[in-house]
């Protein structure tokens, strides 16, 4: 998961604007920091790729909590398997991990739901490779 943050521990950037991005890894029982991303303010004022940029730094992220996001944002995030996550006020990082490993753990929420079971079959269809399964 990926959050929009200026301080590392609230959700409080726009995502187009964002200088930086805090990355969490996250299953039922735990979460754990797993990098920060940060961008140059400069980087950004008229830099036609800025989105691209950071979509592709967000590759492997299955969403990304921001304050706003774009149209054309979202529709690049979508496309790339990254689920945009437009909060309406600045929020805390640490409640959010919270609730999203609850969730893991308890099932009911739809893109949730949908990543854990397509990387569930991922994993086995894996080790069927590694077991030199053959249609």
């Amino acid at each position: 998961m990926a959050f929009a943050s200026r301080d590392r521990m609230h959700v409080d950037q726009h995502f187009g604007a964002a200088e930086g991005f805090v990355l969490y890894s996250i299953d039922a029982e735990r979460t754990r920091l797993s990098g920060v991303l940060e961008f140059a303010p400069e980087s950004m004022d008229g830099n036609e790729n800025k989105l691209a940029e950071k979509i592709a730094a967000l590759t492997g992220c299955a969403a990304v909590y921001c304050l706003a996001v774009g149209g054309s944002a979202v529709r690049q995030l979508l496309a790339a398997g990254i689920q945009p996550m437009r909060l309406a006020d600045t929020e805390s990082i640490e409640p959010i991990l919270h609730s999203l490993r609850d969730s893991i753990r308890n099932g009911g929420v739809a893109w949730i739901d949908k990543i854990i079971h397509r990387n569930a079959d991922e994993s086995r269809f894996d080790r069927m490779a590694e077991e030199g399964w053959q249609e």
